[in-house]
């Protein structure tokens, strides 16, 4: 069933590149817009086109500057709304809060959760979102949200290497799941490490690996990367096994500073992300290599408008 409604896409300051990428894909023009930050910091948000009856998407990640970007997203929402589009469906590449999603301490927000009923309140129709850090958040919102992957894209990338006595690692094992998601569609074994994360400094220590290693080229995969330190942890315990080459693959490359400087030095033959964050606090690590998704939303937003499965390009 087709969908008579046309497709605008809104494309926000946060992903300005990819936004960009996905139009193409579409064979659209994005959406004439206007941002504007005042002198004390409030900003402003207009829509230049006609968007009445239209299926508008809005591409605006949660990456930093995040609480700005995050209202930035909520004013798009709005906008669009009043200007009486049919639906508006929030497209983010990167849900930064996504790693806030319980209340594993005293007197803490749940800050997935309220984002969620911010969306909401705004006037969200629906949202896509890529490799969500808990994927159960998809339960705070009372609205569709659908949950891409990166792994397919990233796979894709892996087999062109034609990489021998290859497997996948898992950092962590709460990652353990997907990284054998990533070896079924590899076809290699998995090793899976434990790791300690004692505080909120965002560092953390591998102290064990299950699985044999001894003379592979190893794939540690995970979802965000922020400084590398677990990355460059387990690199390390990697080697001290045997490993030959350690190579690392993760969805949303945030890097925060000092993070080019420590994968530089470190025993990470190659980093793979995708182009999820475009912001950058300092110039990239040579080791890094970007990969766009940028055909996977195109053909998601495409899938949603004509009222067709999402699952079906990202069979597990």
């Amino acid at each position: 069933m087709s969908n008579s409604h046309s497709i605008k896409i809104i494309v926000g300051r946060a992903n300005p590149t990819l936004g960009a990428e996905v139009c193409q894909y579409l064979g659209i023009d994005p959406c004439r817009s206007e941002v504007i930050e005042f002198s004390e910091g409030n900003t402003f948000v207009r829509i230049l086109d006609n968007v009445r009856g239209c299926d508008v998407y809005i591409v605006q990640g949660v990456c930093y500057p995040v609480d700005q970007n995050f209202m930035e997203l909520l004013f798009w929402v709005d906008a669009a709304k009043l200007a009486s589009a049919a639906k508006v469906t929030a497209v983010i590449p990167f849900f930064s809060y996504a790693k806030a999603d319980k209340k594993d301490e005293p007197r803490v927000s749940i800050r997935a959760r309220v984002c969620a009923d911010a969306l909401e309140a705004a006037g969200v129709d629906r949202v896509l979102t890529m490799d969500l850090h808990s994927p159960q958040i998809q339960g705070f919102f009372k609205r569709p949200v659908d949950h891409m992957h990166a792994k397919f894209k990233i796979c894709e990338f892996i087999k062109s290497k034609n990489l021998s006595d290859l497997v996948v690692a898992s950092a962590d094992v709460g990652y353990g799941k997907n990284a054998f998601k990533y070896s079924h569609i590899l076809g290699v074994p998995t090793v899976i490490g434990n790791k300690i994360r004692s505080d909120h400094s965002e560092s953390a220590q591998v102290w064990s690996v299950v699985g044999e290693v001894s003379g592979k080229n190893v794939l540690i995969v995970d979802d965000i990367v922020f400084t590398g330190g677990s990355l460059i942890s387990m690199s390390q315990e990697l080697k001290k096994r045997g490993a030959k080459k350690v190579f690392a693959a993760v969805t949303h490359g945030v890097l925060t500073p000092g993070a080019t400087q420590k994968i530089d030095d470190s025993e990470i033959e190659e980093l793979i992300i995708t182009n999820t964050v475009e912001y950058r606090f300092q110039k990239l690590s040579k080791k890094v290599t970007i990969l766009s998704v940028a055909n996977s939303f195109a053909q998601a937003i495409q899938s949603i408008h004509d009222h067709r499965s999402i699952s079906k390009l990202f069979p597990e």
